[in-house]
């Protein structure tokens, strides 16, 4: 079956599930996207990859390459390669050199693995066409719509707590640079990965 590359296209609060996120994967050179809700942990663990945000103790993740690269092994790709009632699945395809293991893992594990390694993140084409949402058809289900009326695309990471609009955008800059020290010294990363999205946003306003 063919493959077909994705990116990480955004990660969001979902309105769905309280503490889960929305991460949705797009595909390379198109328009077609897949939502997946996961968990608040691998949500954080893909943000801190994904901001070289680098942790006093390795996290699970960073365990399991640390684990494999030790064995001179190496992930060459990740593959969903099927959905079913409401759950992607996927694999970790990892080698020695001479073998092949394909390796069962939920998909936000797989993506966390994979921008650790740097390698491919893809799908079947038969996903992207039964579970992809292309926003250029205007064919938003009520699936993909949480309890805010708010489809999964429209989730926006907007719950840092900012100084008033009346402070000059240097001082707002600062002080969010202050708390996302603070978050980093605290092992907040979460909060540290939604910090460093503000402060680019405001420095691209300036």
């Amino acid at each position: 079956m063919k493959k077909i590359d994705l990116e990480i296209f955004d990660i969001s609060h979902s309105g769905t599930n309280s503490g889960a996120y929305a991460m949705v994967l797009v595909e390379k050179g198109g328009n077609r996207k897949i939502p997946i809700i996961i968990g608040s942990s691998e949500a954080q663990a893909i943000a801190i990859e994904l901001e070289n945000m680098k942790p006093s103790r390795p996290l699970t993740h960073d365990l399991y390459k640390n684990t494999l690269t030790s064995f001179n092994m190496t992930v060459t790709e990740v593959l969903i390669y099927n959905y079913n009632e409401g759950i992607f699945f996927a694999k970790v395809i990892v080698t020695d050199g001479e073998r092949i293991i394909e390796i069962d893992s939920r998909s936000s594990d797989a993506v966390a693995i994979a921008v650790r390694f740097r390698i491919p993140i893809k799908c079947y084409e038969t996903i992207l066409q039964s579970m992809g949402i292309d926003p250029s058809e205007d064919s938003t289900s009520e699936d993909e719509i949480d309890e805010d009326g708010e489809t999964v695309f429209d989730a926006v990471v907007d719950n840092v707590e900012k100084p008033p609009k009346k402070i000059d955008k240097s001082e707002e800059l600062k002080a969010l640079r202050d708390k996302l020290n603070q978050a980093i010294e605290n092992e907040e990363y979460e909060a540290a990965s939604i910090l460093k999205i503000a402060i680019e946003k405001l420095e691209s306003e300036k």
